[in-house]
Order: C-alpha cells, then sequence, then structure tokens
C-alpha cells in the first residue's frame, strides 16, 4: 500500500505566524528559542486534526476563542488560512471570525493535478465544521452525467486522502505527572482505541495490547527495562470495567502505584507506549518530549521516534542539546521570531559541511551557527 504523507504546509494568520511555508519530511524537528513559536506551529497541525475530525468549534473555544488564534487579533479582514500539499493533491482551509468570537470557512477548498483528473474545488463557505465527510460519502449518490461522475469520483478521493493523513491528529505532550494526572486515575477499560494526548487512558491500551498484540506489548514491556531496570511488569486488572495503571518491580511482589514512579519514568512509559502501537496515526506530533527525561531515555527516545518515521510522519518540538545530537542536520526546521512573525526553515547543509565534521549538531546551535537562538525585537 502506498504511504500517504503530507509533504507542505503554509499556515498564514495564525498566532504568532504571520506567513509561513514548511516542506515536511518523514522525521520533522522543530528547534527554536522560547516563544518562538514551535508550539504555535504544532498547535495548527492539532487544529487541522480538529478540523478533519468535525471539531473546529470545540478546538477554537479551548483555545480562547476565534480572537485569540488570529495574528494580530480580529481586525481589518483578519483571517487563518492553512493550505496543504500531498503529493500532487491539495487542501486548503480559510477561518474567519463570527459573532460569538468563533471561527467558520471563508472557504474550504480541495484540488488536485493528477493526470486526467486535474482540478479546483471549493467546498463551500460559511459553515462551522468541516464538509470534507459530506464530500467523501454524500457525492456518490448523486445523479450526474458520467464525466462529472469522473470528477466527483476524484474530489471524493482528495477529500478522502485529506480525513486519512489528518484523522486523530493530536499534539500528544505527557509533561503532566502530578497527583492528578489523567495517567494515574481510574479509567473504563473500553477507552482503548487510541492513546489520548495526555495517556489519560495508557492502562486500557496497555490492556488492549497485552491481549490482542503480545509481541507490541512485550516490545513495550522490553523498551522500559533498558531505561528502567527495576520495572518488571504491568498489573492490568480490570475491576467492573475499570482499571488504573499499576505496576512491579523486580524482586518484589508489592503492586504500585503509578504515583511510584518518577516523573521521568511515567513518561518515558508514555512515549514508549505511543511510539510502540501498531496502528499509529498517520501524522504523530510530540512537544518536548525530552522533558525530565535521562539522557540515556533522551537516546532510546530518538531510536524510537527514528523507527516510527518509517511507518508514519513525526514532528517534534524540542530544546533538548541531547536529543538534537541523535538527529540529522536534514531533520531540522530552525524557528526564529523576528518583526513580531515567526520564520521556519532548513539549515543550509553546504554552508554547514565543514563545520558538521568536527561538531555535533547540539553543538553548532549553542554556537549559533544554526540560528534558532534568542534575539531582540526589531521595532
Amino acid at each position: 500500500m502506498t504511504r500517504r504523507r503530507l509533504h507542505t504546509i503554509k499556515i498564514e494568520g495564525y498566532t504568532s505566524i504571520g506567513s509561513a511555508e514548511v516542506d515536511l519530511r518523514d522525521l520533522n524537528v522543530l528547534v527554536g528559542a522560547n516563544g518562538a513559536s514551535k508550539s504555535n506551529f504544532i498547535s495548527a497541525l492539532a487544529l487541522l486534526g480538529r478540523i478533519v475530525d468535525g471539531e473546529l468549534n470545540l478546538f477554537v473555544g479551548q483555545a480562547g476563542g476565534g480572537s485569540a488564534l488570529l495574528h494580530g487579533g480580529p481586525k481589518g479582514d483578519a483571517r487563518v488560512t492553512l493550505r496543504l500539499g500531498f503529493d500532487a493533491n491539495g487542501y486548503e482551509a480559510t477561518l474567519v471570525p463570527s459573532a460569538g468570537d468563533e471561527l467558520i470557512f471563508g472557504d474550504e477548498r480541495i484540488s488536485s493535478q493528477g493526470d486526467g483528473a486535474s482540478f479546483e474545488s471549493s467546498l463551500g463557505r460559511g459553515h462551522r465544521e468541516t464538509r470534507l465527510h459530506y464530500e467523501m460519502h454524500q457525492r456518490e449518490h448523486r445523479k450526474t452525467h458520467p464525466h462529472d461522475q469522473t470528477h466527483e469520483r476524484a474530489r471524493k478521493s482528495v477529500a478522502g486522502e485529506v480525513v486519512e493523513i489528518l484523522r486523530g491528529c493530536r499534539v500528544f505532550h505527557f509533561h503532566d505527572t502530578s497527583r492528578n494526572a489523567p495517567v494515574k486515575q481510574l479509567g473504563y477499560a473500553s477507552d482503548n482505541i487510541t492513546l489520548h494526548p495526555d495517556a489519560g487512558n495508557l492502562a486500557a491500551v496497555l490492556l488492549r495490547l497485552r491481549d490482542s498484540d503480545p509481541p507490541s506489548y512485550r516490545r513495550i514491556v522490553r523498551t522500559i527495562r533498558q531505561v528502567a531496570p527495576f520495572f518488571r511488569e504491568f498489573v492490568l486488572t480490570e475491576e467492573g470495567g475499570r482499571l488504573r495503571l499499576r505496576w512491579l518491580q523486580e524482586g518484589s511482589d508489592v503492586v504500585f502505584p503509578a504515583d511510584a514512579l518518577s516523573d521521568g519514568t511515567l513518561r518515558f512509559i508514555c512515549l514508549t507506549t505511543l511510539l510502540s502501537l501498531p496502528d499509529l496515526p498517520h501524522l504523530v506530533v510530540l512537544d518536548e518530549p525530552e522533558l525530565g527525561l535521562h539522557p540515556y531515555a533522551i537516546v532510546q527516545l530518538a531510536e524510537m521516534l527514528r523507527a516510527a518515521s518509517r511507518e508514519s510522519q513525526v514532528l517534534i518540538a524540542t530544546q533538548s542539546v541531547t536529543l538534537m545530537n541523535q538527529f540529522q542536520l536534514d531533520d531540522l526546521i530552525v524557528v526564529e521570531r523576528a518583526g513580531g512573525s515567526s520564520g521556519f526553515d532548513r539549515p543550509d547543509s553546504a554552508h554547514l559541511q565543514e563545520w558538521l565534521a568536527d561538531y555535533s549538531l547540539g553543538e553548532l546551535w549553542e554556537k549559533n551557527l544554526l540560528g534558532g537562538r534568542p534575539q531582540a525585537e526589531s521595532g
């Protein structure tokens, strides 16, 4: 089966991003100073996932309203435009402010430059949620001329590709390891289909893998033991349709709660489970996954990210020199903020080849040869 991948994304008018176009590869590592807009870039990907899932205005409401997402606020003809390129196909969503501080579609378009089926088609204006699903499922029932049917099948195919790649796209961040963190709470055993962005259903997903995919489950346990040799096994006991994360330690029969794990170990367990899933999303987005991890765990994390990128497209934002050192120069996207807006650029590999003979990527970043360091705002 042909692997589907997002090749380019152009973002205009979103939070601190005035206009930016980025080519995306199998593995993408965003680096830059605090406040440079790494998080805003991956937030735009989360927005796309919510659009495809029919939850645009849920996302907008949780973000504090449409005015909080518009570059420079809701003035003039403020709008957010997201343009995606998938091989020969494309998708564009233009979001404009409406009453109640919501965002609605000023336009929604799909296009294709494929042989014999080139087109650009608007899905409409003024709607509150995407019409991609209508394009996929409703048009096939209409009676049209055979020529029009060919174009409708092409439109259906493009809409389906967009939905397939972006469905369920979320930004995974396992930062919350407090006593009240979702990952430590009692959850429903039935909530096991996909891992939540905060790993709140981690125990349920592990139970599903243990029972239905033992090789994947055993691989997760082995990987955790490499970083936490004291860890022996998960205790995944369902009681009344619910369960919580518990575990056993080597040399002991005491059943420990998730609270007995260090923050770094718990985060590594979440990351290992996500990146070992046999049914990863097409696009996996992680915000600062290295938080709280030992350098050895960061090296293991990098190996899992590279392995995952062979099946899914992976994008991470990081501040870690240790993690950056595990990747290639071509994996990096350097984020810099200037004049109140943010830019996203791939490093100039020809310019840096001589430096790479003597220095690691992290050292080049520390020497400010890659960019992405704090700088004064102009004006």
